[in-house]
């Protein structure tokens, strides 16, 4: 009886850090989703163009970078922060780094603060709408369209806002099928010119 009572045991102990595993690698897309659908923290709009209406009022936007545990690019904005006016249309850009001797590609999932402001800040073009690949050393600068609608000043809570934060984070995420078929060929090939 006893012996049985502690297999149970150890059965339900690896079952939950197998779950909490799968927990903690889903976490970060499965966050972009539920912020995506919900609109919880921040989550930003998307719009096909600018806004009509531009206002006399200013507005500073600040850009911040990071990257998922283990991820090895190097991510950061060009530039910190920008000022414009609300309702103006503002571009810019983030700088990527593939320091590695491999194709990697990413992901971004984002967010706004204050989280008040997030459902006022629209982005027209955005490098984070797909996955990126980027080639061994490879450096690029992808860059972001936005406007923050007008009618922020219309609302009690995000009125009184001055200063946006639009933060990406980078994961690593799998290559696409036609990348992974040509690091197979290469390695292949290594091994061929090895012999």
């Amino acid at each position: 009886m006893a012996a049985s009572a502690q297999q149970k045991t150890v059965l339900q102990l690896v079952g939950v850090v197998c779950l909490m595993g799968g927990l903690a690698w889903a976490s970060v897309p499965f966050y972009d989703w539920f912020c995506r659908v919900t609109g919880f923290g921040g989550v930003t709009g998307v719009a096909e163009a600018g806004s009509d209406t531009i206002l006399d009022q200013k507005i500073t936007v600040r850009f911040d970078a990071s990257k998922e545990r283990g991820m090895p690019w190097e991510f950061k904005p060009v530039a910190r922060e920008m000022e414009l006016k609300i309702g103006e249309t503002g571009l810019a850009f983030y700088e990527a780094y593939n320091p590695t001797d491999r194709p990697i590609a990413g992901m971004a999932s984002f967010n706004v603060t204050p989280y008040s402001a997030g459902g006022y800040f629209d982005k027209i073009a955005c490098f984070c709408f797909e996955e990126q690949v980027l080639q061994p050393g490879e450096r690029v600068q992808m860059p972001v369209t936005f406007f923050v609608d007008p009618e922020i000043v219309e609302d009690p809570d995000a009125k009184y806002v001055h200063t946006i934060t639009l933060s990406y984070t980078f994961y690593e995420s799998d290559l696409p099928e036609g990348y992974a078929a040509l690091e197979v060929g290469a390695d292949e090939n290594k091994n061929s010119v090895a012999r």
